[in-house]
């Protein structure tokens, strides 16, 4: 009783921390959610009862072909017809989740933040909606609101293990070592076997920069769960930082084996390549997956930095304009297309990219950003 009473006050202080702490964004964390079906799409076979109304029928019908859809994979149809049976059924939350569900399935996360708002508008205590929530928020990088999303979840429900993983993921995105090492003690005292859990722990290491114990734990954990991509890269990354390129290019070759179609592992190889300045194998692979998953920022932010040390400005631009429609709110890639632009003497253009990159850095007070568009903008 005892320790259930000291967990609780852990994870109402870590609730009020974050909820007043800052908002931090990183893109050096890459790390993939997996959201929960939401009852109403996991099962829609309801019994046509003899007294249902033609509204109750048409609900039914309408439930029924989304569910279809569904299974086609046709989620823009499936939506349309949910959305139709929630202006039939506005206070059924498990139908805004379902709708939900399926923003995220397509990557919209942003949309699938609103519709799980709105089934926890309709029922506050289901723990699947926090959780999915939490899992959107994180996948549009509100660590904060993500954070408390999964606290709710977890109050709900204790025993849910992905609700302590998603936790762990976003206490470490927000450098909270010691909130993300209880999460994994909690996972542990759960799970014993989920490889995630050593992941969490792995991770909080490297960005520690714990280098020697990182690469003790992680030899250890890929050792218990060989067939483990995740766990095979952080070690990858830990030999990376470390300076020691063979025997990190030989844990992704592994880990390449494993899971050949695995974007995570092409684009680590494809960092390799490009620090050991074998550029056009970099590139080659960035523009592979790029061209697969047209919304992977990673991908190209790799292209652009290529094409910026091949002196392509014009190749440059297209990509950061790209780049910029993925992460809009990132100021990175326009800072990146104000250099393409003042290549090419578009100096006009290049002033209006830096000027919004510098407005980002300082909403997120950047100083190092700041200061290198002020160093930019001075030679246009």
């Amino acid at each position: 009783m005892l320790q259930g009473l000291i967990l609780q006050t852990f994870f109402y202080s870590h609730l009020i921390k974050a909820m007043i702490s800052k908002l931090t964004l990183s893109l050096l964390t890459t790390l993939i959610f997996s959201s929960i079906v939401p009852p109403v799409l996991a099962s829609t076979d309801l019994p046509l009862l003899v007294s249902q109304t033609p509204r109750e029928k048409q609900l039914d019908d309408l439930l029924r072909r989304g569910r279809d859809h569904v299974d086609k994979r046709d989620y823009q149809r499936a939506i349309a017809i949910y959305q139709q049976a929630a202006s039939l059924d506005t206070d059924n939350a498990k139908i805004f989740s379902g709708i939900g569900y399926l923003h995220s399935k397509q990557g919209n996360h942003s949309a699938a933040v609103k519709y799980y708002q709105k089934a926890l508008s309709l029922d506050s205590s289901n723990p699947n909606f926090y959780y999915a929530l939490g899992d959107s928020l994180a996948n549009v990088g509100d660590n904060n609101n993500a954070a408390s999303a999964y606290y709710y979840a977890i109050q709900l429900n204790p025993k849910f293990v992905k609700s302590y993983i998603g936790l762990g993921v976003v206490l470490l995105r927000q450098e909270d070592y010691e909130g993300a090492a209880e999460a994994y003690k909690r996972v542990i005292a759960l799970d014993p076997n989920n490889p995630e859990a050593f992941a969490i722990m792995g991770s909080s290491l490297l960005q520690q920069k714990q280098l020697d114990q990182a690469l003790q734990y992680l030899g250890n954990a890929v050792q218990r769960f060989p067939r483990d991509v995740d766990l095979r890269l952080l070690l990858a990354t830990a030999y990376l930082q470390q300076g020691q390129l063979e025997l990190g290019k030989e844990h992704l070759k592994r880990a390449e084996r494993v899971d050949p179609r695995n974007i995570k592992v092409q684009l680590k190889i494809a960092r390799i390549y490009e620090v050991q300045d074998n550029l056009d194998e970099a590139l080659n692979i960035y523009r592979s997956v790029s061209f697969f998953n047209r919304k992977n920022p990673e991908a190209f932010a790799g292209v652009g930095r290529i094409q910026l040390a091949q002196k392509d400005y014009l190749g440059a631009t297209i990509t950061y304009q790209d780049l910029i429609e993925i992460i809009p709110q990132n100021p990175e890639p326009y800072y990146y297309l104000g250099m393409a632009f003042k290549e090419r003497n578009r100096n006009g253009e290049a002033k209006k990219a830096l000027d919004y990159a510098k407005k980002l850095y300082q909403e997120y007070d950047n100083t190092e950003g700041i200061k290198k568009v002020d160093d930019l903008l001075k030679q246009l």
